[in-house]
């Protein structure tokens, strides 16, 4: 048996034979590891305004204009977080868990990834590492750290819940191929890392669904490591001169195509068409279902959003759309992503 005094204790205690404890503490034993790695690299940013710097006072606290989180990823004091999370503002103090505090210098940030890279005035500093966003499984377990609402060094477990998520910011702006997780995520929790078990990074927390519990997004790191190199260069805005289609889509599963009455089981379904968009003009309308683009057949939404961002502006592109059971064929010119 185990006792209330060995639980408060600490102890590590074999549990009765059919007890739960055995998978409990494996659990605990799993997010405390990766939590013990990942917690020193990660930073609570704090943003102020134009003109205004941090009271280097010990008994004041200037008021930040924005709070944030980031994380180390080189010991001599590069580090990751969001681009909306720096955005028009001026001196920023990264804290470290330590307590330690020292300016951060944007290095370059793109609003289409949201993403920004920072640097450090200081070496010898804890880093993480990157995992493999492309081994990722839903059920997985993910750790989300960070500083939501103020509250330093924060932590929260829960699973991937899907893979290629879409996902459209408070600016209109579409981020695509994200992770979408139930880790529970919160005002400040932005710019913070998504972990594994074994402490590594997988994903940039970025945002929730205000309107539900438990859904948060993070950008993947399979994008952020293609961003560095952008980054490091001041982050010329990736997506500039990228193809727009101005359509919003989801995967067609089994569930969506019986709710809205779909006569096929594969595709991605329009969701959503912005007005005066290039899907606009060319007649897609809510409820279609893109079949295939170019003669490649489409099978996720995911695949729309890659294959029309590898085009650019101007280009011509032939869709395969079934409407309701009657098969159309669109042709959409692409506009530029506005965002």
């Amino acid at each position: 048996m185990v006792t209330e005094g060995q639980r408060a204790a600490g102890l590590e205690c074999e549990a009765a034979e059919g007890g739960d404890e055995p998978i409990f503490d494996a659990y605990s034993r799993a997010v405390i590891a990766a939590v013990e790695t990942a917690g020193p690299a990660v930073v609570h940013l704090k943003v102020y305004p134009q003109g205004r710097a941090p009271s280097r006072s010990l008994d004041q606290e200037d008021e930040a204009s924005a709070s944030g989180s980031g994380f180390i990823f080189t010991p001599d004091g590069f580090l990751i977080t969001n681009s909306h999370v720096v955005a028009g503002g001026g001196e920023i103090e990264a804290i470290l868990c330590d307590g330690r505090r020292f300016p951060a210098r944007v290095v370059g940030e793109d609003p289409d990834t949201d993403l920004a890279l920072l640097r450090l005035p200081e070496g010898g500093l804890p880093a993480l590492g990157f995992g493999d966003s492309s081994r990722l499984r839903p059920g997985q377990l993910a750790v989300a750290l960070g500083n939501p609402l103020g509250f330093e060094s924060t932590v929260t477990a829960g699973v991937i819940s899907a893979l290629g998520r879409s996902f459209r910011s408070g600016s209109r702006r579409l981020i695509d191929d994200i992770i979408q997780t139930d880790a529970a995520l919160n005002p400040g929790s932005s710019g913070g890392p998504l972990v594994d078990s074994r402490g590594r990074v997988i994903g940039v927390n970025t945002a929730i669904r205000g309107d539900a519990q438990n859904i948060g997004f993070a950008i993947p790191v399979a994008k952020i490591k293609t961003m560095i190199p952008v980054l490091l260069k001041g982050g010329s805005n990736v997506q500039k001169g990228r193809g727009y289609l101005g359509v919003e889509v989801s995967t067609v599963t089994p569930k969506n195509a019986q709710a809205n009455n779909l006569s096929v089981t594969t595709g991605a379904l329009v969701a959503e068409v912005l007005p005066g968009s290039a899907a606009a003009t060319a007649g897609l309308q809510q409820g279609d279902v893109i079949t295939s683009i170019d003669g490649h057949s489409i099978s996720t939404a995911l695949q729309v959003t890659k294959i029309v961002g590898a085009k650019k502006p101007g280009d011509t592109i032939t869709m395969s759309v079934n409407r309701f059971g009657q098969k159309l064929t669109l042709t959409a010119t692409l506009g530029e992503t506005p965002f």
